[in-house]
């Protein structure tokens, strides 16, 4: 009925298995292997052919140091912070106290509010973008960094609810009653028995939505898109790495380098949590 466990096969289905994992991973690693080759080369050696797997003739940190010493650039990876933060910390925190309460009591309406918290995510977000903008220009916040903290911390809550609600309501409701009937109020249970039992699952939510967010490239351009001041790091590289006359790959290398490196970083400090908050659940006994 279940498959069989890849060590339980015969030892030629483990090679085909071991060999394709290795070629899609060096697939999806060539890319990556390119860009990194890139960022140590000089912009005449790339536009003198030294692209691909040519290594760099002499190594260089050129690229690093034009990129590091860009200061707009540089403010919007710092503007990239103080959006994602504030909007990981509020998304999380407003889901799990509507997952507490979508799951845990019951009052009229409830299943209409968190349909509405779930059809918010299949709303392309395309369709947002007149409304958004609008508002954001009436309420005077237009092409700044709030405008885009507004906006994801909204846009995002959809997905959180949803996130928080199912790994809630898998809490046994006797582990409440009993804290009810020695007399905890909602609000220890809430903070002394429910937080820390979700805890995996707040840290894999933080991890999918710090890389949402980041990543955004399409509304930052939208919300901000006429001075770095409150432009996201994505849109940052795509409007500023580039040189007078022609592009500078190198530096470009080096700059998508450093946008994509701190949701790396935070998964990997996260990584026990992460696959932890995934599996809650998986299993029944």
């Amino acid at each position: 009925m279940f498959p069989v466990p890849i060590e339980k096969t015969t030892k030629t289905n483990r090679i085909i298995y071991y060999s394709s994992v290795a070629l899609v991973l060096l697939l999806w690693l060539i890319p990556l292997m390119i860009i990194t080759l890139a960022a140590f080369k000089t912009a005449d050696q790339l536009n003198a052919g030294g692209r691909g797997f040519v290594l760099p003739d002499p190594f260089t940190l050129t690229a690093f140091k034009r990129t590091l010493t860009n200061e707009p650039f540089m403010a919007s990876i710092l503007n990239s912070f103080m959006v994602v933060i504030p909007v990981t910390i509020i998304s999380i925190s407003l889901a799990t106290m509507a997952g507490y309460a979508l799951s845990k009591f019951r009052f009229r309406g409830m299943m209409i509010i968190f349909a509405i918290f779930v059809g918010g995510n299949f709303i392309p977000y395309q369709v947002l973008m007149i409304p958004v903008l609008r508002l954001t220009q009436d309420i005077g916040i237009w092409n700044t960094k709030y405008a885009i903290i507004l906006f994801h911390g909204a846009f995002q809550a959809g997905f959180c609810v949803f996130f928080m609600r199912n790994f809630i309501s898998q809490i046994p409701n006797e582990l409440l009653e009993s804290a009810r009937v020695d007399g905890a109020t909602e609000f220890e249970i809430f903070y002394k028995i429910v937080l820390p039992l979700v805890r995996p699952a707040m840290a894999a939510l933080a991890v999918l939505i710090f890389s949402f967010v980041w990543n955004d490239f399409f509304w930052s351009l939208i919300l901000s898109p006429i001075s770095p001041s409150g432009m996201l790091a994505p849109a940052g590289l795509a409007t500023i790495i580039k040189g007078r006359f022609y592009n500078e790959y190198n530096v470009m290398a080096v700059g998508s380098i450093l946008v994509a490196l701190p949701p790396v970083v935070l998964f990997f400090l996260l990584q026990k949590q992460f696959i932890s908050g995934l599996t809650m659940g998986a299993t029944k006994g």
